[in-house]
């Protein structure tokens, strides 16, 4: 009997750096490159991601507005801040703290900007981190901000997948496998650490530690008002943790009384939680994706009786994100996958404020809270956007809202005659499923379709502006479709949970029912649908490719989880094992080979034409999932398949804007290709 796990002849692929498969990785690239580059369209989406009057999404720290910009000039980017007064004028004074590409040429290395972990207020520090080829893995660098320039003997840390948070000036709580830390089998850190400057790292004593089952050690410290609450959780899986916190009154770690799927958020002497399951707590039944706030005390030194529902969830109506300013909880509510943000005042028995952006639209918006400081006041910084409305940079007040438009990005596309809306496909077990349609007004004939979606780890897809499908599709008259299927949020806890392990196939048949839908409403046929996935979309599609190949014209797969036998012994995805269950287990196995691509190749099966992307540095998912894939279609079956891979990128796939245009631009003309120049008109509407 074959052996699932050993018996394949394409395990070579897996050794990431070896030059017999880069070698391999090489030659299919030049290939697909020679075949479906176009610098014309490349040049235009990079002069899209790097112009100059494109908009500015800030972090704000305490008077500070922090951002990294990319252009032409700077690939890698300027990281840069300028004063909270100067950026609310909308012609911010930019004061650049660090070159990156400078600093890669300075030191060989072409470092990428994988953020920073500021420093208590008034110390004017930060953790600097530094990604060496785009990848989840980087070093840490202590940065002097009014100085612009690394600290000599400051807190370093090598390349590792690690989470940092200051405790005060000269202490960080840090979650590092670094001297002697140990990774859990997923590959993250194992121990929480405090760490005190002057001391060895290896020196400090563990605070928390994690088995090698588990998936993480995280840490992060809340120091709203005059509170310093430390913070820091054993994943035992990507979706169960255990919580402590410690204070002044805690100096011990203090484990939270809260459900071990629930989410929290302490907000100085407040806590919040967000239910994943129901939850009993002191006599009162709360549905998953409640969000309960109530003294932190209650659930560290009490029964949790204190704690308040301040959202219930309803059929139509879930939350989706929740932030703090000083004297209010704000948070994103989606109604039927539309957003809009609301206000509680927790001095007025959390009365409600729906908070208006003040633009006026006919397109579907999403609006997200990008910056607020809990500390400083009630300003609140809004992101808004729809499919064909550019993004826009709002400014309010969470207590007496008063919306401000402080910047708008310009039209990318030309979007006359384009508009946005959402139907409904109804499943193979009955279930209504939403997606969202962007293209002509009056569809003459069947067009070409691109259909988008993902469906796992309860992510929401929401309406973005088309940066990049506006001018590479729907200028020349193609539709895009989103598709808020089952494994992701848009319904919030229980639309994720209806679709996990031995439920993925729901994720599936609601995403084939989307393009079933597609066809009956006449708005194309099935030779004329491409859809495209990344990460667990890439999983997605490869089960659109192998199990519903005549429901597609062609399939765009990228940086993909595929050979699911193998995947938990693959870069971090042992992580993922509550999404997709455990292939060692033989009764997981059962329902696990029903939704592995890589096994579900039939060579007896003709397939549309394919393109897998990955990239080598992704320590993620890895590209070997792609590489395979794309080796046992070649070799096993007539179909045509194509194999994109760059050096650097990470899960991203693309480390800079020239890249990303240069890999959107193959996507796309791969897609014009296959879907568009092979289908004749007569053919189409047959």
């Amino acid at each position: 009997m074959a052996d699932p796990l050993n018996d394949d002849p394409h395990l070579w692929l897996e050794d990431i750096r070896d030059e017999k498969a880069l070698a391999w990785a090489r030659e299919r690239t030049a290939e697909t490159e020679a075949a479906y580059s176009d610098p014309a369209l490349a040049r235009r989406l990079r002069g899209i991601l790097d112009d100059p009057d494109r908009i500015v999404v800030p972090s704000r720290h305490g008077e500070w507005m922090y951002d990294l910009w990319r252009d032409a000039a700077n690939p890698r980017g300027l990281w840069r801040r300028a004063s909270h007064t100067s950026f609310l004028t909308g012609t911010p004074e930019w004061q650049v703290l660090l070159d990156i590409d400078a600093l890669g040429r300075d030191e060989g290395t072409p470092w990428a900007f994988a953020g920073a972990v500021h420093g208590p207020r008034g110390t004017q520090r930060a953790l600097v981190q530094l990604s060496p080829d785009g990848g989840d893995a980087h070093v840490a660098r202590e940065f002097d901000l009014a100085a612009a320039r690394f600290v000599d003997d400051g807190f370093a840390l090598a390349a590792d997948k690690s989470h940092s948070a200051w405790l005060d000036p000269d202490t960080l709580l840090v979650g590092t496998a670094l001297e002697g830390g140990a990774q859990t089998d997923s590959g993250y850190p194992r121990t929480a650490r405090v760490w005190r400057r002057g001391t060895d790292l290896a020196a400090a004593s563990p605070v928390i530690e994690a088995q090698p089952s588990d998936v993480a050690v995280f840490v992060g410290v809340d120091r709203t008002g005059d509170d310093v609450t430390a913070i820091s959780s054993i994943a035992h899986d990507f979706f169960h943790q255990e919580s402590f916190v410690w204070t002044a009154d805690h100096p011990n770690p203090v484990r939270l009384a809260v459900p071990d799927d629930a989410y929290t958020n302490v907000h100085g002497d407040l806590i919040a939680v967000r239910t994943t399951t129901d939850w009993t707590v002191a006599g009162v039944a709360h549905p998953g994706g409640t969000l309960l706030v109530g003294p932190l005390a209650t659930v560290t030194d009490g029964d949790g009786s204190e704690l308040t529902a301040v959202f219930t969830p309803t059929a139509t109506a879930v939350l989706e994100d929740w932030s703090w300013t000083k004297r209010r909880l704000v948070l994103t509510v989606l109604e039927n996958v539309r957003s809009r943000i609301v206000s509680l005042d927790p001095a007025d028995g959390w009365a409600q404020t729906d908070i208006d952006t003040g633009i006026e639209s006919s397109d579907i918006l999403t609006v997200d809270v990008v910056a607020a400081d809990a500390d400083e006041d009630d300003e609140l910084w809004l992101f808004a956007r729809g499919f064909l409305t550019p993004q826009t940079l709002i400014v309010t007040d969470a207590a007496a809202p008063a919306p401000s438009v402080v910047d708008q990005a310009p039209a990318v596309f030309d979007a006359d005659g384009l508009v946005t809306t959402q139907h409904w496909a109804v499943s193979a077990d009955g279930t209504r499923i939403p997606y969202f349609q962007i293209g002509r007004r009056e569809i003459d004939g069947p067009a070409p379709v691109i259909l988008s979606g993902y469906g796992g780890f309860e992510v929401s897809r929401l309406a973005e502006y088309a940066t990049i499908q506006g001018p590479a599709w729907l200028e020349a008259g193609g539709v895009y479709v989103v598709a808020n299927i089952r494994g992701g949020g848009e319904f919030g806890p229980a639309w994720h949970l209806a679709a996990l392990r031995e439920n993925r196939h729901r994720a599936y048949e609601d995403f084939v029912a989307v393009a079933r839908d597609l066809v009956a409403r006449q708005v194309t046929t099935a030779e004329r649908i491409g859809c495209h996935g990344g990460s667990n979309g890439g999983l997605l599609v490869g089960n659109m490719l192998t199990q519903f190949p005549d429901d597609f014209g062609a399939v765009v797969c990228g940086v993909p989880l595929l050979d699911m036998r193998r995947y938990t012994r693959l870069s971090a995805g042992a992580s993922w094992i509550a999404e997709y269950g455990d292939p060692d287990d033989p009764a997981d196995w059962e329902f696990i080979r029903t939704f592995s691509p890589y096994h579900l190749i039939d060579p007896d099966r003709a397939y549309p034409p394919s393109l897998f992307y990955a990239a080598t540095s992704d320590d993620r998912v890895g590209p070997v999932q792609a590489r395979k894939m794309v080796a046992r279609l070649t070799d096993e079956t007539d179909a045509e398949v194509h194999y994109l891979e760059q050096d650097e990128g990470g899960h991203a796939a693309s480390i800079d804007n020239g890249a990303k245009a240069a890999l959107q631009a193959t996507i796309h003309t791969f897609l014009t290709d296959a879907l568009v120049r092979r289908v004749s008109p007569v053919r189409a509407a047959s």
